[in-house]
């Protein structure tokens, strides 16, 4: 079970940091991710960490703004997302599938995924 947390209604150049709780499991092998669905668009991959932390991954709208990490003591994944624009707006969703069927192409590819939490909705207004 996968539970967002973090979101809310902010101003463009605000900061937020999503968090994802993760129970029922040990999670510390497997790939993690964020992903955003925008209003009347499709699921999108923002951020992706693999299973020990070697390969990460940025859609490239949020390169140098936005950092994934985790702390797998905690079974937490974070997204701290920095000066934030209108088009941040979205639905956030963290999503993780076991490292063991990790690869380069895996972690960025949605149909990988099989843990899903229920969404935080960020929006940034201008």
């Amino acid at each position: 079970h996968l539970e967002e947390s973090g979101g809310g209604l902010v101003q463009a150049g605000d900061s937020l940091r999503l968090s994802c709780a993760a129970s029922g499991r040990t999670f510390s092998n497997y790939d993690w991710a964020w992903f955003r669905q925008p209003p009347g668009k499709e699921r999108e991959l923002v951020a992706a960490l693999s299973w020990n932390g070697d390969s990460t991954y940025y859609t490239d709208s949020v390169k140098g703004r936005f950092a994934i990490s985790n702390v797998k003591s905690e079974n937490t994944l974070f997204l701290q997302m920095n000066t934030l624009k209108r088009e941040d707006t979205a639905v956030y969703y963290c999503a993780a599938y076991p490292g063991a069927r990790h690869t380069v192409v895996s972690m960025t590819q949605i149909g990988s995924y099989d843990n899903w939490g229920q969404g935080t909705q960020v929006i940034v207004s201008s």
